[in-house]
């Protein structure tokens, strides 16, 4: 039975997982590394350190399990990398997703009137979320790159590119169409680099990479790196990979990723489906040239928040405590955090937002801290599917990974105030197994997705329980608190 490795490369940390051809986990390896702040509001990652911790994971495993006939990449979306052409070093950090250093230009680029024709190419809105002012700013910041850049000397990447170049020795430079498609700089009409986005953006064409299919021959890694030439035939972003392993081929099917931050896509078949409502039109995947397109809400700060009470306040020794001091609760207390610490986004997308904590009083503690650190997820979510109802989609499942996901109490809290079933497969590592399984697409060994996908199995079911008065009452509350930060 054939094996597939699935690199995850994620906000916080770099992931490697074996799959066999049924989808079980034979080995997974995991290292954290340094997230950079150097000014409030930007967000950096160290690409080196992104390399050396995926190759550490990629190797422990590889080492356990022997063959691999296949490797699938994901990754974290938007972070920008530009490197020398040459020598492979990036000129400087990369630019995380989370970085809003280009709000400023994002409000000109709006206040310019390129809005609509941005969104009507790209499926996207003006945020410094998205990877083209983050190229840019890196071009006209660091000492002589622009140059360098026009002259074919540097490459960008989203990390995924990134890691592709590193394993194949800079023999490619490539990414697939669900990363291109979130750079700002992608028709998602023509399927292939836009000329005027290119020209809006500052961006100059010789820096791109090649756009290929989810499924497609990315190469093989160096010989050296992993003990064998191992094809690479699978890349997604994470949250399209993700896509992809919660088995949403259908129109209408709905997965919620609950990982550093919480994104929700909504499958739409080969439709491209404009929202009205903030919400972002995407590639769900591509597969042997034929675009499948997604509505997508993005929420910048969800595990991220429970990171902060452990790692910033000290309120929790482990994430998995936030379930106890929950549960310890009869309610909320009236305390609600808004978690925009990067900036709001869908439905709201406001850069400039901060994130507040309301409703404190004398005997506020860890509990309600981590209370509303959860619900604030939920609440969060609840904002997406009624922007996502108002475009006229309305879920009536919803199929729920990521480490968060685990959160019996909050999975049940979600139930409540989206009022729908939230469905959580056996394997909550679907972001690694949609890699996997485009690579085992890639290499022959599966004919199609749906015959990768019907391993696809249930774990636990969340029906809301919550009288329809209480939940309208939560989210008021919570209404209440957004509009605090907004604007």
């Amino acid at each position: 039975m054939p094996n597939l490795l699935a690199i995850d490369q994620g906000t916080t940390s770099s992931r490697a997982i074996v799959f066999d051809e049924a989808g079980t986990v034979l080995a997974i390896a995991q290292k954290e590394f340094r997230q950079i702040f150097p000014e409030p509001g930007w967000v950096e990652h160290d690409a080196e350190e992104i390399w050396s911790t995926t190759l550490e994971v990629t190797r422990e495993v590889v080492a356990r399990v022997g063959e691999v006939a296949a490797v699938g990449i994901t990754n974290q979306r938007e972070t920008t990398v530009v490197w020398d052409r040459v020598s492979g070093k990036p000129v400087s950090n990369a630019i995380v997703w989370q970085d809003r250093r280009t709000a400023g230009v994002c409000q000109g680029l709006r206040d310019g009137g390129h809005l609509e024709t941005v969104t009507a190419r790209t499926g996207l809105l003006l945020d410094p979320y998205f990877s083209g002012t983050k190229i840019a700013w890196l071009l006209d910041n660091v000492n002589g790159t622009r140059t360098r850049a026009e002259k074919g000397e540097l490459a960008f990447g989203t990390i995924d590119t990134f890691l592709i170049w590193r394993l194949t020795g800079g023999k490619v430079h490539a990414t697939d169409a669900t990363n291109a498609s979130r750079t700002l700089l992608f028709n998602l009409e023509k399927q292939d680099w836009d000329e005027d986005m290119l020209k809006l953006f500052e961006v100059p064409a010789a820096v791109l990479p090649e756009v290929k299919d989810c499924a497609d021959d990315f190469g093989v890694t160096e010989k050296e790196l992993l003990g064998a030439e191992l094809p690479i035939r699978g890349v997604a972003g994470d949250q399209h990979a993700a896509l992809v392993g919660q088995a949403c081929f259908t129109a209408g099917m709905t997965k919620s990723t609950y990982g550093t931050g919480c994104f929700a896509l909504t499958s739409t078949g080969d439709q491209v489906l404009k929202s009205e409502h903030k919400l972002l039109t995407t590639m769900a995947y591509r597969l042997g040239g034929k675009p499948t397109f997604a509505l997508e809400g993005s929420i910048f700060v969800a595990g991220a928040a429970v990171q902060w009470l452990r790692d910033s306040l000290g309120v929790i020794q482990s994430s998995a405590e936030t379930e106890e001091l929950a549960k310890s609760l009869p309610g909320n207390r009236g305390v609600y955090l808004v978690p925009a610490f990067t900036g709001l986004g869908a439905p709201h997308w406001d850069a400039e937002a901060r994130g507040a904590i309301f409703g404190m009083t004398r005997e506020t503690g860890p509990a309600e801290f981590a209370r509303a650190t959860l619900e604030a997820l939920a609440y969060q979510t609840h904002d997406l599917f009624e922007a996502m109802a108002q475009d006229g989609i309305k879920p009536t499942t919803i199929r729920v990974d990521g480490g968060v996901s685990k959160n019996n109490w909050l999975m049940q809290f979600l139930a409540d105030m989206l009022g729908v079933s939230v469905e959580r497969p056996t394997n909550v590592e679907t972001t690694a197994l949609g890699a996997a399984f485009l690579a085992g697409l890639g290499a022959g060994i599966y004919p199609d997705l749906e015959t990768a996908a019907a391993t696809w199995q249930s774990e636990a079911i969340f029906e809301p329980v919550m009288a329809d008065e209480e939940r309208l009452r939560l989210l008021d509350g919570w209404q209440d608190a957004v509009k605090r930060v907004i604007g």
